[in-house]
């Protein structure tokens, strides 16, 4: 890395002190304020330690000095002690509230820009690895902002302090910054080795995770057990760390050899000075109490610019880290909403007119050179094998992608022209890795309307439709059940129980078209008939979306699509699809000879 790119990465300090400005002006102000105020205390202290020592000598030596003077500069030097302590303990203060509020709004701000984002975006690697180093490294950035602000603490004791010391000889200062510049040059150097260690290994680290959670998690605990996986999980956890820990070692150690040898220029530098203040003072050149003010403010002088030294080496490795969180936030959505409101009612429905997708990165085509239409009311079902495209069909008519080619129209005019968000307002969605959220059963089936959580009469018919109402009267807490494990007081179900309350959750949205992509597909073969007997009845009058393995099922609707390869290969009714003889035909009797 050039050093070009390492100050360029300075440039995110700016917007990062503005965003922390916009979290809390006034604990900002007084934050400023108290480091102003604590940057003074230590030339205070040193000048009345001064004037201390040389009353001291001057009555030895029975000078005249007043008799209070020295008791009142005692005085004053207990009152900096404890002024110094109680500007400590509000500089921590404040940092401790503006870093609480920052930090929250700093996860609020990642959470919502990844909610804005496409669906690619979250299958893209490279992407998931930048978001997750920002997702990660937020929390660990307020400590930079501390760090820049001790650095202008110490910045102005280090002024008030070089006043003293360029009093007495200019060239004090002169060789105290040339002593410090091998140090600089040293820790920058291995501080941006250490961030493009990390930058590597982020991908690996994400391996390291999954294989933590798959060692000690609910959901694997039943097959981790069963195949005895954990002597290999745990094999390849080591494998993983023990290659993180051979890089850092070999870095580490390198930093320390190094930065041991080139600490010992500044120490070289100091007591060279130290040796020309004394010699000063043994001919009578400096009084004790100048000895100890000069000798105090350069060897103070000395650590505070070693320090500022690290803070800007740290803080321009943190600049790095802030590189991916900037990075993140400024990352656009490749799916630009348009502003046209959806129909309402919908008139002439959906039409695909020769629509290919292969997904970013990837040549090969999931559907090619498909075309259908899906008018007001009408319920067509999709049916393929695995891997022809029937969930690609069902994000496309949800704007979760564009097509890499043709056109998908809406009422005659191209999805691309309408509002993303209202769009999906309209369609209630259910696919067969719907979630399960560890909250409770009202939020669990109010998620399908945000707008509507309120509505508890309205969360309670969509359970009657889904046939959740059922299952949530036997809870012990009916709809303020907690559901899953993660938390105390939660309960699991059963896959088929947590699918009605997935289906439930579909039906509060009451849109104007009702996807199904195999929530059924755990259930038995009536449990899944009378669902989607269901789902149809409800559906009356609305545009629907069945997908379905079980034959049973896909024929309620009025038009089949079979789907093979990515290709539309027959469409029709179930009745005229087995009398043509052709694919589904092929498929219903493979599948109806399993049951005779």
């Amino acid at each position: 890395m050039t050093w070009r790119e390492r100050f360029a990465a300075l440039k995110r300090l700016p917007p990062l002190f503005r965003m922390v400005w916009e979290t809390n002006r006034w604990l900002c102000l007084c934050s400023l304020g108290l480091r102003l105020a604590a940057a003074l205390i230590p030339i205070a202290s040193l000048l009345v330690a001064k004037r201390i020592l040389n009353d001291v000598v001057a009555t030895i030596r029975h000078l005249p000095v007043p008799a209070t003077d020295v008791w009142t500069m005692i005085g004053a030097a207990f009152v900096l002690a404890v002024v110094a302590d109680a500007l400590s303990r509000m500089i921590s203060l404040s940092d401790s509230l503006l870093g609480d509020r920052f930090t929250h709004r700093l996860d609020v701000m990642i959470m919502q820009h990844a909610s804005s984002l496409d669906l690619a975006s979250f299958e893209d690697p490279v992407f998931y690895d930048k978001m997750e180093r920002a997702r990660q490294q937020a929390r660990a950035r307020l400590g930079m902002l501390v760090s820049v602000a001790s650095m202008a603490r110490q910045s102005i004791t280090l002024f008030t302090m070089m006043l003293a010391v360029v009093a007495f000889s200019p060239w004090l200062l002169v060789l105290l910054a040339l002593s410090t510049i091998p140090v600089f040059l040293g820790e920058t150097k291995f501080a941006f080795l250490n961030y493009s260690l990390l930058f590597r290994q982020t991908p690996a680290k994400r391996e390291l995770d999954y294989i933590r959670y798959l060692g000690a998690s609910r959901q694997s605990a039943k097959e981790v057990k069963i195949f005895g996986l954990d002597g290999f999980l745990g094999q390849r956890f080591r494998r993983i760390f023990d290659s993180f820990y051979a890089d850092n070692r070999k870095l580490a150690i390198h930093r320390a050899v190094h930065g041991t040898a080139v600490g010992v220029v500044p120490s070289v530098a100091y007591y060279g000075a130290y040796a020309y203040v004394v010699f000063q003072a043994l001919h009578g050149l400096l009084s004790v109490g100048g000895l100890s003010l000069i000798a105090s403010a350069f060897s103070r002088s000395r650590d505070i610019m070693e320090n500022l030294v690290s803070q800007f080496v740290d803080a321009s490795e943190q600049a790095l880290y802030l590189r991916d969180l900037f990075e993140f936030l400024e990352a656009r959505p490749t799916l630009v909403s348009g502003t046209r409101p959806v129909p309402r009612p919908i008139r002439l429905g959906f039409e695909f007119r020769n629509v290919s997708f292969a997904y970013p990165g990837s040549k090969k085509k999931v559907i090619e050179h498909i075309s259908f239409a899906l008018g007001p009311g009408e319920k067509i079902a999709l049916v393929g094998e695995n891997g022809a495209g029937k969930t690609t069909i069902t994000k496309l008519m949800a704007r979760l992608y564009d097509p890499t080619e043709g056109q998908i129209l809406l009422d005659g005019v191209d999805l691309r022209e309408y509002d993303a968000e209202r769009l999906r307002h309209e369609i209630g969605v259910i696919f067969q890795d719907y979630m399960r959220y560890d909250m409770s059963v009202s939020l669990n089936i109010g998620f399908g309307q945000v707008a509507a959580l309120a509505d508890q009469a309205r969360i309670e018919r969509s359970a009657e439709k889904s046939l959740a109402a059922g299952v949530i009267a036997k809870l012990p807490q009916g709809y303020d059940q907690m559901l899953g494990r993660r938390f105390e007081g939660g309960t699991d179900l059963s896959t088929g129980q947590w699918q009605k309350v997935a289906l439930a959750r579909a039906y509060m949205r009451e849109a104007q078209i009702l996807i199904l992509d195999e929530p059924t597909a755990s259930l038995d073969a009536r449990a899944e008939f009378e669902a989607y007997e269901r789902f149809v009845e409800l559906s009356e009058g609305k545009m629907a979306v069945l997908i379905s393995h079980r034959f049973s099922t896909v024929r309620m609707a009025g038009k089949i699509l079979v789907l093979d390869e990515g290709r539309l290969v027959e469409s029709g009714s179930h009745a005229e699809l087995v009398a043509r003889g052709g694919k589904y035909a092929g498929l219903f009797e493979l599948q109806a000879a399993g049951y005779r």
